[in-house]
């Protein structure tokens, strides 16, 4: 599944993760900590909707 910021677009794809981050690729949005940010603006997890 698919999580797109509503602020800037920026997409976080479960499968491939954010390995920059340290999320590994497979980690579903659920299971993402709840400090999580978008990497371009820094949104939090709440301004995601999935795709």
């Amino acid at each position: 599944m698919k999580y797109v910021c509503d602020i800037c677009g920026w997409e976080y794809d479960e499968e491939k993760g954010v390995p920059d981050q340290g999320i590994a690729p497979g980690t579903k949005f659920e299971d993402l900590p709840d400090d999580f940010e978008c990497p371009l603006c820094a949104a939090d997890k709440d301004s995601f909707s999935a795709q």
